[in-house]
């Protein structure tokens, strides 16, 4: 069950909240972006506490609430929260052990910059030191290019042409690609190999690079990847046959797990006469 706090819900929980905060042993206010900097500016009203972003050995960490308390772990400091789901005694807290959804008052108008500063603080940063103030733009931005196929009609993009007398193999190979691993929201990159023989039509060579820059623009497994390039060029042109190679190297196993540095992952994806083993063979020997 969600609740949802009004302003004048939250002033008397606040109250009760500075009711069991000894101002003294604090020197200061710490409050966790977003959720802490309401309620640190209407505690600071009471206990006339200062609000610094300078973590001091006797700053009070403030929030709104503790769910995991995985945020609030990199803090050795106390903590002043409205809601806590579990109880320690660096923790002060009007409510604790509370099972419903709280949606207060700040987080209905929450922004993907507000959820980006909370990975920040999770992982251990302060998000308001000068170099990580303007981070999360900077990553919006670079997610509207990495994640660019979400947004992107790519049959406005393709334009199919009639021709009857290519009927050869046309390949395209070494093709750059970056994309990201839908389980670890890490990078992966590498080379593809496309190819496909013509059945009436044809379309601009740079068009196959095109497709696959198209869906790897989105969270992927690499095997998926082969797989929708292959079909989308199948479906569109409908040629006697599609084959894709992907080879790349994945973040997810030389920045963590195993971490094998020199370790690449080939997968590939075939219809139509690339089923048959001469084609397959004409094909490899030709991208070698």
């Amino acid at each position: 069950m969600a609740i949802e706090l009004t302003n004048s819900q939250i002033d008397k929980y606040i109250i009760i909240l500075a009711s069991k905060i000894d101002k003294t042993k604090y020197s200061n206010l710490y409050p966790i972006a977003m959720g802490g900097y309401p309620v640190a500016i209407k505690l600071q009203q009471i206990l006339n506490l200062p609000i610094s972003f300078e973590l001091k050995e006797n700053s009070l960490i403030i929030d709104d609430l503790i769910d995991s308390g995985k945020t609030v772990a990199n803090f050795k400091n106390d903590k002043a929260v409205l809601f806590s789901k579990i109880k320690r005694d660096d923790i002060i807290s009007c409510e604790f052990n509370f099972n419903d959804w709280i949606i207060l008052p700040w987080e209905q108008k929450k922004t993907i910059e507000d959820n980006l500063i909370r990975i920040l603080e999770y992982i251990g940063e302060n998000p308001n030191r000068e170099g990580l103030v303007e981070t999360p733009q900077r990553i919006i931005k670079s997610w509207d290019k990495l994640f660019a196929g979400y947004k992107e009609n790519l049959d406005e993009k393709i334009k199919v042409f009639e021709d009857d007398k290519c009927d050869e193999m046309i390949i395209l190979k070494d093709i750059e690609f970056y994309s990201t691993c839908e389980h670890h929201f890490l990078p992966f990159y590498g080379k593809g190999h496309i190819a496909y023989i013509p059945n009436k039509k044809i379309i601009g060579i740079s068009k196959l690079a095109r497709i696959l820059e198209h869906f790897s623009r989105k969270l992927q497994i690499q095997e998926r990847l082969a797989n929708e390039v292959c079909n989308y060029i199948f479906n569109k042109i409908e040629p006697k046959g599609c084959i894709v190679v992907l080879e790349a190297q994945h973040f997810c196993m030389i920045a963590r797990g195993v971490q094998k540095q020199n370790s690449k992952m080939i997968t590939s994806s075939l219809k139509g006469v690339f089923e048959k083993i001469e084609t397959r063979d004409e094909f490899f020997n030709l991208i070698k």
